[in-house]
């Protein structure tokens, strides 16, 4: 079994465990999870939810961190990668190699995945798969990207009101007003 198979099953769980609301769409990304972990192999003819991660980095004035992407800015996904320990390792490995963040922390309790959101085939550029996004909550300081990168536009602090995805914008803004 990978480490991101062991990974997105353990994730998931956690996630479903906090959020039980969320079920019914992530039970095929679970169960598949749980699948390929069964039979160390994927018999789904690559037809199996493509599993995305990101890191939510905010800093103290409440803004989000997001790179440039397509000519606006956007959350920073990745796939995990073989050298990658974790989920969360693989999110915060794309933003230090895209934006040379580094100093970040998550909060007591919040270590685990703060959204899990499914689009659906057809509404991503990822192709004939549900696209699942495991999106981790970080705490930075506004100084903790370099500066160059802010100067030449690779990365902007968006304020928390042009995330694009609703349902994290939605978790964002209540956490700011101390809600859940």
């Amino acid at each position: 079994m990978s480490v991101k198979e062991d990974q997105i099953i353990r994730e998931l769980a956690h996630y479903l465990h906090e959020h039980p609301g969320e079920q019914m769409a992530l039970m095929p990304v679970y169960d598949a999870a749980l699948d390929h972990s069964r039979r160390q192999a994927c018999t789904h003819d690559r037809r199996c939810p493509l599993v995305m991660t990101a890191a939510v980095i905010v800093d103290e004035l409440g803004r989000v961190l997001c790179l440039r992407h397509e000519g606006d800015y956007a959350l920073a996904e990745a796939e995990a990668e073989d050298q990658d320990d974790s989920l969360s390792e693989a999110a915060l490995r794309l933003l230090a190699e895209e934006a040379g963040i580094r100093d970040v922390w998550a909060e007591p309790g919040r270590e685990g995945p703060f959204l899990v959101d499914v689009t659906p085939a057809g509404r991503h550029p990822y192709g004939p798969r549900l696209r699942v996004g495991i999106r981790y909550l970080f705490r930075a300081h506004s100084g903790a990207v370099f500066p160059s990168m802010l100067h030449v536009g690779s990365a902007a602090w968006l304020p928390i009101a042009e995330v694009g995805i609703p349902a994290l914008r939605g978790r964002l803004e209540s956490l700011a007003i101390g809600t859940r």
